[in-house]
Formats: structure tokens, sequence, C-alpha cells
């Protein structure tokens, strides 16, 4: 009891630091693999408090080793640093003005994901903890991460080449927690569920090669929109009539289309992009494959040919059913019963999973909308409009800094 009250009293000092850097971070977003400035502010810090850190992990990533006095477990914790090619729409004093290149376009870079905020609480929690050596056993493992929201084309990154670079390893965590802020959940509210949280993430690129006619003479050709039209029709039978959605839901969406150049000419291909979501390991395997098989007949049908590249991205988020079980009380005691809920999944995706894969870990939202306003007025995650409410990030301080504890005192 004493150890929570000195761990409350230690987040509430650090409070007014922790929106510091936030407002910090927010004004100088940093695009993925390109978080050179905010590795800096965070290896800084880290090395203030007289933390270990180890720099450049899978390019800008910052690990930190902060060790007790005592013997003990080890576990990590987690946030990630990187920004999204958005222009900030929000009227802050510190709004983001940057402007950079994305895979060759010129672009905004906002933090509309709330990165900003993940990182300046995880250095809240390094803070806190470093004042408590004396009292914890084992040690905790700060994992500062770069490109959570995806490399820029052509590079490797994010949790995945962490993970190949060996952030688990020397020493190897027992667990890994982390958070993400979220406008779908008020201020003052942690949201978690035990086992699938998040989706796993496929992409497709396919070409549909046809051949190409006069508009007026279509039977003269063979029509590659028309084929486009009908796979993605295709398509969204997958999951409405040939997966058993009471197991999980998924989802099958084109997000681009692009073909023909006059309104008088059939084009000779079409090139569609889409993305896959699943919460099922097992399903995942199985859309792939009646993803790839419905274009391929389909285009056999009207004697067109598909391309088709199918790209397997970030695995489903599976939160440990144990420790959810082991750290709910942690989390009432901190936000109240009524504060915490059991969520539904969400079909959104997060690299926290590859870590997931290797160790046991917990994922969980924290609430960040303001008070009075409805989740269906609150702008969401990657929007120009995304708002964060500060007052929420003192429990994100709190609730990993908790979790730390009573992992390593249990």
């Amino acid at each position: 009891m004493i150890l929570n009250d000195r761990i409350d009293d230690l987040c509430h000092r650090v409070e007014t630091d922790v929106i510091r850097w936030r407002r910090d971070i927010h004004e100088h977003p940093e695009m993925a693999n390109d978080e050179i400035r905010t590795a800096e502010l965070v290896d800084r810090h880290l090395r203030s408090l007289g933390i270990e850190t180890k720099t450049g992990v899978a390019h800008t990533g910052v690990v930190g080793l902060l060790e007790g006095k005592k013997d003990g477990p080890v576990i990590a914790l987690r946030a990630d640093m990187d920004a999204l090619p958005v222009a900030e729409e929000v009227d802050l004093p510190f709004a983001s003005k940057v402007r950079s290149r994305w895979n060759g376009q010129d672009v905004g870079v906002m933090h509309a994901c709330g990165h900003d905020a993940h990182t300046a609480i995880l250095m809240g929690v390094a803070s806190v903890l470093s004042e408590l050596r004396d009292e914890l056993p084992g040690a905790v493992k700060l994992i500062f991460q770069p490109a959570e929201e995806g490399a820029p084309e052509g590079e490797e990154g994010g949790a995945e080449l962490m993970v190949r670079e060996g952030v688990l390893d020397d020493p190897r965590p027992a667990a890994i927690f982390g958070l993400h802020v979220t406008s779908g959940y008020e201020t003052g509210s942690i949201n978690v569920r035990p086992g699938a949280l998040m989706a796993a993430i496929d992409s497709f690129r396919v070409r549909i090669r046809g051949s190409q006619t006069h508009a007026a003479y279509p039977w003269r050709g063979i029509d590659p929109i028309v084929v486009a039209s009908q796979i993605i029709l295709g398509l969204q039978t997958i999951p409405s009539r040939q997966l058993n959605s009471i197991v999980a839901p998924a989802v099958v969406s084109v997000g681009a289309i692009h073909g023909g150049v006059r309104e008088n000419i059939i084009p000779d291909e079409v090139e569609m992009m889409g993305t896959l979501r699943t919460l099922d390991p097992a399903m995942r395997d199985e859309v792939r494959q009646r993803v790839r098989r419905t274009m391929e007949k389909i285009a056999e049908s009207a004697g067109a040919t598909i391309d088709l590249d199918l790209q397997r991205g970030y695995p489903v988020v599976m939160n440990d059913a144990i420790l959810v079980d082991q750290i709910m009380p942690v989390f009432r005691s901190l936000a109240g019963e009524s504060k915490v809920e059991i969520m539904n999944p969400v079909l959104g995706g997060e690299d926290f999973a590859f870590f997931q894969q290797e160790i046991p870990g917990v994922f969980f939202f924290l609430g960040t909308r303001p008070p009075g306003l409805s989740a269906e007025d609150a702008a969401p995650n990657h929007s120009p409009r995304f708002f964060v409410d500060e007052a929420g990030l003192g429990l994100g301080v709190r609730s990993l800094a908790h979790v730390a504890a009573d992992r390593l005192t249990r």
C-alpha cells in the first residue's frame, strides 16, 4: 500500500512534465524511421535518470533498461513515436506546421494517432520508476519504437524489425504492456479485453489484364473494368457469406481502383488495392485463400487474367487472458469500477502484435475524449482534427507505472 501511494504521488508530480513533453513532440512530429529529434529527446531524458540506453534500434528506436536494486523478473513497456502524413486542422498553440516528404509526395505531418502522448507517458513512467529503484525487484525494459504506422516504401521498420534486432533479448522480459490513446472512449476510462483485441492486417494490389478496344465495340476486347467491378462485389461475399461470422468478424475492403484514360476506350488493365482485416489466425489464412480464388475465377470467366500481390502485414493483437485477469484489479483501483470496461474487438491493427508473438502481453486503450463530447462527434484517430484531452495523460502514467510495479512485486 505504501508503494502504491508513492507511485501515485510521483505520477502526480511528473504530470506537468508529461504534458510539456507531449506538446513539444506534437509541435515537432516526425514520420516513420525519421524520428531523430524525438529519439534524442527520449534518450537524453532516460540518461538523465541514470538509465542505460541503446539507440538506433530499428533505425531510430530507443531502448532503456531500468534496473531495480533487488533480483526479480523483467517486464517491458512500449511506446511508439512516429507521426502521420496528415496536415493538422486543430487550433492549438502547439499545432504542427511541419511539412515533409512521404513516398515522394509533399505532405503535412501530424501526430494524428496520439503517439506523442504515448511517448510522453512512457517518459513519465521512466521518471516515476527511476525514483523507486531501491524498492523494486527486477528490471523494466523501456521500448520507444519507431514506425508503428508502417515504414516508407522500400524500407523496413517498426516492432517486427525491433524484434529481429533482439529488442526482447538480454534480458528477455516475461511480459510486455502498452497503451493507445483514443477519442473512442471518454477521458478517465481504461478499455481492454482478453484474447483478440485488434485485427491482423493484410493488403493486396492486383492488376486485372484484359484486352483494349473501342468502347463502342466491347465484344472485340476483354473489359477489365467490368471484371474489376465483379471482383469487388465477389469479394464482399467472403465475409458476408463464406465465413463463420460467429467465430469472429472480418472485413475485405477495396480502397483504390485505377484504369482507363478516356470515356470511349476500354483499357488493357485495371489496378486495385485493398485491405483484409481478420481477428482469428485460422480465418486469416482462409480469407487470403478465398480472395485469391475469387479474383482468379471471376477473371477467368471473362477471359481476363490477374497479377496478385497479397502482402502479409501485422498479426492479431492477442492479449494474454491470464495477464488481463491479473491486472484488471489494478485498472479498477486507478480508474474506478465504472470506468474500466471489457471492450469489443476492433478491426484496426497494431504492430504491438509482433511483441506478443514472442512473449505474453497486454495492450489497452486509454480514453482521451473530453467529457460532454460524444464518440460520434469526436474526430477519430488519423483525422486532421484528432484531439487528445491532456487531462487523461496522468491516468496513462499511473496505469503503466502501477502495472509495472504489480508485475515486478507479484
